[in-house]
This record gives structure tokens, C-alpha cells and sequence, in this order.
């Protein structure tokens, strides 16, 4: 797979002395070239979660996708790291003395309705997607909100409401457009560069180069009966046992969840909900809308929820179900898989995120259904094995003061301690962040497959200048 043109570097961009080439930088840039102290540079350099903060030598915002080859050829030739973010979500490892490209201002996107096609470029949030796509009865394999970048989510598997029917979002990639680490502009698919096509569906964002593009396939998905189902804390032992049931040999049109939710006492937070606990059964239902009622109304016959918000939906209003926030915040999360939820492990998940007699340390506790597509997808995939449990917990824990982060850090890790007995070992890489996404970078992939990547990336980026992604090292196959 040897894709690297050396000669196709401008060899004026050598240059060592680095305020000489950022110079010669901003001549070649359309958008802009920041360095400490310059307007705009904390802002270009803003990650969402509020936990972390980049450092770069220099960020470039880009306007163009030439843009991004001509900073990626840039750092190349002065020796430096690179880190991409376009959201600012899901932040591995600070881009402190790197060149961060920022591809927030690349938000162009194409529907082709007859062939059930979108070509997504860097910058773009899923809610550019979905609008049009929804136009033409089509839906992107989104996640729980629009507000994340399509590309970065798609690149770590991408497990939305649609996924036991459809999979994850890196298996409906058609084809990528990335800028290699040596600034070589290529396209990978399943017939062009296909070892390359393999590892970035499901390998990571930021660890291969800088993907500007993806064509990716729509699905036919207008209305679904989608939404939540809101009971009382104390119990969600019950509820979380019943759900558990419940979902064994469920059909694979529902992907749903079970959240434990501590509401905080925010003016965002609507009243009746503010400063309150609760467990809620959530999900989407991609078949009939009859179906659909007939199984939640199984719930509301066993219990008459607090609160009752599941009903048909248009999938445009998908962001609905989860409720995520949109403004940064500061926050810690980690994640477990399960291939069985025993009720030692449901215990263990209560207690840590609803205490008696004291403030929760944790925002919720989801409990997502997997297998169906996501199972049946996972032959070859990169990430197959980050990705074949049966249910998968994402912990979030929100940190207000910065004294609070050691208690938190703390009630994470023990939580995650006292679940190791029941847990299968794999670890989800979208749900991580910060160090243990580096951390647990092996977790994600079975040994063959991370060596497989390991021989990727060496191929591409032996010096491994795109470290600020998955911890995935340059290792000759």
C-alpha cells in the first residue's frame, strides 16, 4: 500500500525556523494561521469538553480542503506533530506543541437521493446531514445528537438509534478523502487503497492522516416511535432488571437504552425535571408505528411512567431522544461492555450513579442495547472487537469545579473496579476521552486487527506524528 509521493512537496517549505514558515504558511492559507496571542487562537483552539485545552504552536482554520494539505505539508517539513478537530469532541490527547487544523469552516454536503448517498465534508455537524437527507425520506447513521461532527464520530464506529437495525456509521462508508501525513491527497475505498479503507472505518479519527470527505450510504427512515419513558429512581433496580428481560431476542428495528438520570438544578433543565432523579426506558423504533406503540405500551401497562414521552416521531427530530447538551461542558466519562448484565453488575451500576444519602457524583449511567447489525457487522470490521457485546454502559460524570475532577476521576475508576469481574474487557473508543482513551487504545481492537492497524500506520506515519488520536504505534507487519 504504498501511496506516499515525497516529490510532490513543495521543497520551499523546508524552511527551520518557524516563524519564517508560519509566514510562509499564511501565504499559501484561504483560511487562518493562528499562533499564541493572535485573536481567534483560543477559540480555534477550544476542545468541547471543557476538561481539556490545546496548545498548538500554530492552528490552522481551514476554508479549503487545500487548506488542510497545505498545513499538513507544513508540519511535515518542520518536523512537528498534527492534531484535527473540527467539533472539539472527543479528545484524546492535547495538541500542545502541534499544528491543530481546524475543519469546523468545511461544512459542504451533497444528497444524492437515487443512489441513497451523501458526501459529508470534514467540518460538517450530522444536523447538515439529516435536514436534506430527511427531504428525500433518507437518514445518516447518526448518533444521539446533530450536534457532533459527522467525520470524527463516523471514524470510532458510530453507534446511534439506528444501529442494531443498520449497524455502525464506519460500515455505511462508501469512500474517504484523506490528506495523508505527508500532505498526499488520496481516496480509499473498497477498490482504492483498501487496507487503508479497512482501518479507518473503525480505527480512530486523527490517527491516519486528515479525512476531508466521506461518501457515506442514506437509509429510508421518516417516521419512528421514538422517545422516553420516565420513572421514579428508586426504581431503577426494577426497571433496569425488567428492560434486561425485556430486550432479549428484541427485534432488531428498536436500539434502546436505559438511563439513570440526575438532573442538575439548572435553569437549562426544564422544571418539572430540575434537580430530580430518574430512570428512563429510551429508544427508537425504526419499523410500523403499531409495532412500535404495542411494545412500549407493554411498559406503560407494567408501570404508568412519571413522565411519558415515547410516541411517533419524525426522525429529524431524533435529537429528542437523548437530550444531549449542546454548549461545552466539563466532563469525565468512561465506558464498560457486557455480554451479560448480571444483577451484581446492575447493583454495582445503581449504586455508583443513584447513592442513598448523599449527591450524585455522576450526571447518568446509560445501558445501551447492542448485537443485531452491530454484531452481524462486525466480521473484518477494525473494531470488531469494541463492538460485539450485548449491552454497553457510557458513564458521564460532569465536573463544575475543578477541585471536584480527583473525587470524580476517583468514583469512576472504582466504579469500573468493582464491575471487572462481570465486564468482557473491550472498550468502545467513542466513550472515552483524555488519557484512557489512550490508555485503553488496545482494548478497542483484537491483537490481530490492532497489529493490522499497527502496519497502516506505519506505512503511512512511521515518524507517528498523528499521535494526538488512538494510541495506535507504527509497527512494520
Amino acid at each position: 500500500m504504498t501511496i506516499i509521493d515525497p516529490t510532490s512537496i513543495d521543497p520551499t517549505s523546508t524552511a527551520t525556523d518557524v516563524t519564517a514558515a508560519i509566514a510562509f504558511l499564511r501565504e499559501r492559507i484561504a483560511g487562518e494561521v493562528l499562533v499564541p496571542g493572535d485573536e481567534g487562537y483560543d477559540a480555534a483552539s477550544s476542545a468541547w469538553n471543557l476538561m481539556f485545552r490545546h496548545q498548538p504552536v500554530v492552528a490552522v482554520v481551514a476554508a479549503t480542503t487545500a487548506d488542510v494539505t497545505e498545513a499538513v505539508r507544513f508540519a511535515h517539513a518542520a518536523g512537528l506533530r498534527v492534531a484535527v478537530q473540527a467539533t472539539g469532541h472527543g479528545v484524546a490527547r492535547a495538541a500542545d506543541g502541534a499544528v491543530l487544523i481546524v475543519t469546523s469552516r468545511l461544512t459542504d454536503v451533497a444528497i444524492d437521493p437515487a443512489r441513497r448517498t451523501a458526501y459529508v465534508s470534514a467540518g460538517c455537524k450530522w444536523g447538515a446531514v439529516l435536514a436534506p437527507a430527511q427531504a428525500h425520506g433518507l437518514a445518516p447513521l447518526l448518533g444521539s445528537t446533530t450536534d457532533v461532527g459527522a467525520i470524527g464520530y463516523t471514524l470510532g464506529g458510530g453507534m446511534g438509534w439506528l444501529a442494531r437495525r443498520h449497524g455502525l456509521a464506519s460500515d455505511s462508508v462508501r469512500a474517504f478523502d484523506l490528506v495523508t501525513p505527508e500532505g498526499v491527497e488520496v481516496r480509499a475505498s473498497a477498490t482504492e487503497h483498501p487496507e487503508l479503507f479497512w482501518a479507518l472505518r473503525g480505527g480512530g479519527a486523527g490517527t491516519f492522516g486528515v479525512v476531508v470527505g466521506m461518501e457515506i450510504e442514506l437509509h429510508p427512515v421518516e417516521m419512528v416511535y421514538a422517545g422516553n419513558l420516565l420513572y421514579p429512581v428508586e426504581m431503577a433496580r426494577e426497571v433496569l432488571t425488567r428492560w434486561r428481560g425485556w430486550v432479549a431476542d428484541m427485534d432488531d428495528k428498536l436500539t434502546s437504552a436505559v438511563t439513570i438520570m440526575n438532573y442538575p438544578p439548572i435553569p437549562d433543565v426544564p422544571e418539572p425535571l430540575r434537580g430530580r432523579s430518574f430512570v428512563i426506558v429510551r429508544g427508537c423504533w425504526s419499523g410500523d408505528l403499531a409495532e412500535g406503540q404495542e411494545l412500549i405500551d407493554e411498559w406503560r401497562e407494567w408501570r404508568a411512567p412519571e413522565f411519558d414521552m415515547f410516541g411517533p416521531m419524525p426522525f429529524s427530530q431524533v435529537d429528542a431522544i437523548s437530550q444531549d447538551p449542546v454548549d461545552p461542558l466539563p466532563a469525565m466519562v468512561t465506558t464498560e461492555w457486557f455480554d451479560m448484565l448480571t444483577d451484581r453488575a446492575v447493583d454495582v451500576i445503581v449504586g455508583a450513579t443513584a447513592p442513598a444519602g448523599g449527591p450524585p457524583l455522576v450526571l447518568f449511567s446509560e445501558i445501551r442495547h447492542a448485537g443485531g447489525a452491530m454484531r452481524r457487522n462486525a466480521a473484518g470490521a477494525a473494531n470488531a472487537r469494541g463492538r460485539s457485546g450485548e449491552f454497553l454502559l457510557e458513564m458521564v460524570a460532569l465536573v463544575m469545579a475543578e477541585p471536584m475532577a480527583p473525587a470524580v476521576a476517583g468514583h469512576l475508576a472504582a466504579t469500573r473496579a468493582a464491575l471487572a469481574p462481570y465486564v468482557t474487557g473491550a472498550a468502545y473508543l467513542n466513550f472515552v476521552e483524555g488519557a484512557e482513551k489512550q490508555e485503553r487504545t488496545a482494548e478497542g481492537f483484537r491483537e490481530d486487527d490492532l497489529r493490522r492497524l499497527q502496519a497502516v500506520k506505519a506505512e503511512l506515519d512511521e515518524a507517528d506524528r498523528f499521535c494526538h488520536g488512538l494510541a495506535i504505534t507504527p509497527v512494520a507487519g
